[in-house]
């Protein structure tokens, strides 16, 4: 019996050994494959450049970061390795364009990942994930009128009812003392708004009343601070946060059919219904029948819609000189298109070009969305170097738009940069993605951001306080780690021109 048992260990011992064998066997064939394309020298034979993010993400540091010292060093290719996977990320205009304009390059199988979130349909075959071109195409068709130009000025009303309630909450606060946490407001106003003009859903996010929604912004914090456990999935110790998330799922997907079937009751009883994103993701149930794939879209404009990232690092501005002066300028442009107006109308927004310039150059610097993965179906040559097809390739904003080649002064915060006079960026500026497959609400979002700023900037005087990181968080989008805390004053408005101490500083600059 003992005989047989140690035969058996030696066996599976020497199957496990050869299984070894093959796997570094055909990791060096992967190393073999791809070592022409510049990279950095890998930590470890098996694991690659994993130990060296697997430090970065436990000292909150981020990758991005490490990648963007690897184009720098390396060039506009570089190879990333990960055990026997490799992917490469590319930097050149000329390569960007091809990645992002053309259709011959489908969305990467990460994107496959997050159809299902530890078991729970999260996504599914929303217009984020949805890799197969003519189905998201045939979506994409329908979704369009909600984000049309009539629709979406239409949407002003909302956007000023909104912005005027966190205008209301951040004069509680306003005392100088206080310190205010800008993310979490920024991000209960917009939340608040996607949620009134989407659905028939109400949130209250901004008084802090409970609502499923409510629930809904606590349980979507959870599932995105947690998404680096998806390869601890099996760990003993995650299994009560897995739960939480899997639970936190189920919520928003069951409030997600509440609503659908809500506005469902509402068009079958005659009831006139807006032309909002609502009504176009029941406009696709006439075709492909699946509710499922309405809850999926449902729960990625929910999701997608908030831009209080984007806003909240206006904030997360330095106390350098450039940054005052860009205060005064965009305070003194707000004063002289709004004045003392509390509603901020359609035909005020294309005449705040000063914030506008601000925001685009926000977003060069801190992209929600740092970039997008691409999966080649052919070789691909960038630089004289070929890319084997089923390669990953990822293109990051976050890069290009901090690369000393493509920015003079890459980390300095000039708005400038985006002025009607200066050179525009040959595709190394894309927050939201480039051709057909770039956001569908990125105008959307601009105008809330544009609304939401101005009557901010037109009501109150800020300062962040010093003892914060500044650190960068990636959850699925980049956000301050610290929220942005502040103290406000109500401003003491001075129209006219900009003050003279905005006047000598810009001189002084120049």
């Amino acid at each position: 019996m003992w005989a047989f048992i140690s035969w058996a260990l030696l066996l599976l011992l020497g199957l496990a050994a050869a299984f070894f064998l093959l796997y570094c066997a055909y990791i060096q064939y992967t190393h073999m494959k791809y070592d022409h394309i510049p990279g950095p020298p890998r930590e470890s034979f098996i694991m690659g450049h994993t130990p060296t993010m697997m430090k970065l993400a436990k000292n909150n540091e981020l990758v991005y970061d490490f990648f963007l010292d690897c184009a720098e060093k390396y060039g506009p290719v570089v190879r990333i390795n990960g055990f026997h996977k490799v992917f490469v990320i590319v930097s050149s205009p000329e390569a960007i364009k091809e990645l992002l304009m053309t259709n011959k390059h489908p969305k990467d199988k990460f994107y496959d990942q997050i159809f299902n979130l530890f078991g729970v349909r999260f996504l599914g075959k929303g217009l984020l994930t949805d890799r197969d071109y003519d189905h998201w195409h045939k979506q994409r068709r329908i979704m369009d009128p909600a984000f049309s130009r009539p629709y979406l000025m239409g949407l002003m009303g909302t956007f000023n009812e909104k912005a005027e309630e966190l205008m209301e909450k951040l004069n509680e606060k306003a005392d100088n003392k206080t310190e205010v946490k800008m993310h979490d407001l920024l991000n209960r106003m917009t939340l608040d708004v996607i949620a009134k003009v989407n659905t028939v859903c109400k949130t209250y996010m901004i008084s802090e009343s409970l609502s499923p929604l409510f629930c809904m912004l606590l349980s979507f914090t959870e599932i995105l601070d947690v998404t680096e456990y998806f390869s601890r999935q099996f760990m003993p110790s995650k299994k009560k946060v897995i739960q939480e998330i899997r639970d936190s799922i189920r919520l928003l997907r069951n409030t997600g059919k509440e609503c659908i079937e809500r506005r469902q009751k509402m068009v079958q009883d005659g009831v006139e219904v807006p032309t909002d994103i609502l009504t176009q993701i029941l406009k696709a149930l006439e075709d492909d029948g699946d509710i499922e794939l309405l809850i999926d879209n449902f729960i990625t404009f929910f999701i997608a819609g908030k831009s209080s990232d984007a806003m909240v690092y206006t904030y997360d501005a330095r106390s350098s000189q450039y940054s005052s002066l860009c205060i005064c300028r965009v305070q003194a442009e707000v004063d002289e298109v709004i004045g003392s107006r509390r509603h901020v109308e359609t035909d005020d927004l294309p005449k705040l070009r000063y914030l506008s310039q601000v925001l685009k150059e926000t977003l060069r610097l801190y992209p929600p969305v740092p970039g997008t993965p691409r999966l080649l179906e052919d070789d691909f040559t960038v630089g004289g170097l070929k890319i084997p097809k089923n390669t990953t390739v990822a293109v990051y904003s976050y890069i290009t738009g901090r690369l000393e080649q493509f920015f003079k002064d890459p980390l300095t915060f000039d708005p400038d940069r985006f002025s009607r006079d200066a050179p525009k960026p040959y595709f190394t500026y894309f927050p939201f993605s480039l051709g057909s497959r770039s956001c569908i609400g990125q105008i959307f979002s601009q105008m809330e951001a544009k609304v939401v700023m101005a009557k901010l900037l037109q009501r109150f005087d800020f300062e962040l306080v010093e003892d914060q990181t500044f650190k960068i968080l990636d959850t699925g989008t980049l956000r301050p780690m610290e929220g942005a805390r502040c103290r406000l004053r109500v401003r003491e408005k001075q129209p006219g021109p900009p003050p003279i101490s905005c006047l000598r500083r810009q001189q002084r600059l120049q």
